[in-house]
């Protein structure tokens, strides 16, 4: 039985220097009773402004949500959200900050209290009535979290990342804590949405995943998981879902890096990946053979897609690996800067970023016209901010500087706060 449908749904937002953009675009999906589905996308997917829309906190600008087959136009009556940062009040005790989820519901307190207190029980918190936040750690904070949201019994319970601010240990148990509860039927929530970035959490709860990418936000795959719990983390089928989950998120974003390039170079931001991380990830890949699945790298070295995904794209936007159906491949140039001593690894990265990196050769350019070769990082942040937001404009001039810095082709300047042009920069950019 479908609880909740989710229909053309597209939203747009108003960015500075930007004409509107789609943050979302043509959503399309079902909720079923008795089924958890995870949606999972990279940071900037939209993820969050989607199910603040299926909350009824935000209005679509085009498309509708029907819950039990009703349009919803106000605040959905048949959903919880369990928010990434907890969202306690620390003035409150865990049984008043349980019941402010009671608080627009018309019913007497003894009634509401005893339905906070069945609650705690249930998310295993008995005990801790009376205790503060202070004196919780991050896990049962987290416990508070569901059980505010579940205290008002919903039919479809909403967590946002609910599990990404903790540690490793204490996600897990807390994961094996609420897939208890759902299996035994110790919740009256009869559909779980999960939002993540975590392919092994998505495959490991879900009994579907629907995968989304970014700009604008849109269902590139819907995979449903045929595995009964508990489930076996090192199971053939397991490990094959999350590789193909993995290729898609990670192809389908290399892929698009590609598309803008081809497009116009001068627009191209470049992705937030220092040095260091790039020169590593490249030596690893010839450490491996010179080609290697990504999704073993990620899960060999425990590094998040979120956090890979961005050394992929730069190694492959200066032209050091090639990225192909879940493969990352070495280049020729790849491997002579791998086999290269270290004033040669500057010299053939210098050559690179600036036949492929536009706003670097950009940079240069410009300080080349100055006579003093220096010029006021505002100037550069001014240009950026045609396109991004401050902050986005700050880290990504941060991560120029500290390629132009790796290539010698400029340096930064502390104390004025200025781009200076290296000496030998113009013989290079003449070549």
């Amino acid at each position: 039985m479908s609880l909740l449908e989710v229909k053309n749904i597209s939203k747009k937002f108003q960015f500075p220097g930007k004409k509107e953009i789609y943050v979302l675009k043509d959503i399309n999906f079902n909720i079923n009773e008795g089924e958890i589905v995870s949606i999972l996308g990279p940071s900037g997917s939209g993820k969050s402004t989607l199910i603040r829309i299926i909350a009824g906190l935000i209005k679509p600008d085009e498309g509708v949500v029907l819950y039990r087959n009703k349009v919803v136009t106000d605040v959905n009556p048949g959903v919880s959200i369990v928010f990434q940062n907890f969202g306690l009040f620390p003035w409150l005790t865990v049984e008043e900050n349980v019941l402010l989820g009671l608080i627009s519901k018309d019913i007497p307190i003894e009634e509401k209290k005893e339905r906070a207190l069945k609650v705690i029980d249930i998310v295993g918190l008995d005990g801790f009535e009376k205790a503060y936040p202070k004196e919780l750690s991050g896990g049962m904070k987290q416990r508070v979290g569901f059980a505010r949201a579940l205290v008002v019994e919903p039919d479809i319970l909403i967590m946002d990342e609910p599990f990404s601010s903790l540690d490793i240990l204490t996600s897990e148990n807390l994961k094996n804590d609420l897939l208890e509860l759902w299996i035994g039927n110790k919740i009256p929530t009869k559909a779980i949405v999960l939002i993540t970035h975590n392919i092994e959490e998505a495959v490991y709860m879900s009994d579907r995943v629907i995968i989304i990418s970014k700009d604008p936000g849109k269902i590139i795959e819907e995979i449903d998981i045929k595995i009964p719990h508990w489930r076996d983390k090192n199971s053939p089928k397991f490990l094959s879902l999350i590789d193909r989950i993995y290729t898609t998120l990670t192809g389908g974003e290399i892929e698009r890096e590609k598309e803008i390039l081809k497009a116009s170079k001068e627009i191209l931001v470049v992705p937030y990946a220092r040095v260091g991380a790039i020169t590593g990830f490249v030596e690893l890949i010839s450490d491996l053979g010179g080609k290697t699945d990504l999704f073993k790298i990620g899960t060999e070295l425990y590094i998040n897609l979120e956090d890979l995904l961005p050394v992929v794209e730069a190694s492959e936007l200066i032209g050091f690996t090639n990225y192909k159906q879940g493969d990352v491949e070495l280049t020729e140039d790849g491997e002579k800067f791998v086999e290269a001593d270290v004033l040669k690894k500057k010299e053939i990265f210098r050559e690179k970023v600036l036949e492929n990196v536009f706003l670097i050769k950009q940079i240069v350019r410009v300080l080349k016209s100055k006579a003093n070769k220096r010029i006021s990082e505002d100037f550069f942040l001014d240009i950026l901010e045609r396109r991004l937001t401050r902050s986005e404009a700050e880290k990504q001039l941060d991560i120029l500087i500290d390629w132009g810095r790796y290539a010698e082709l400029f340096t930064y300047d502390d104390e004025t706060d200025e781009l200076i042009l290296e000496e030998e920069a113009e013989t290079h950019l003449e070549k």
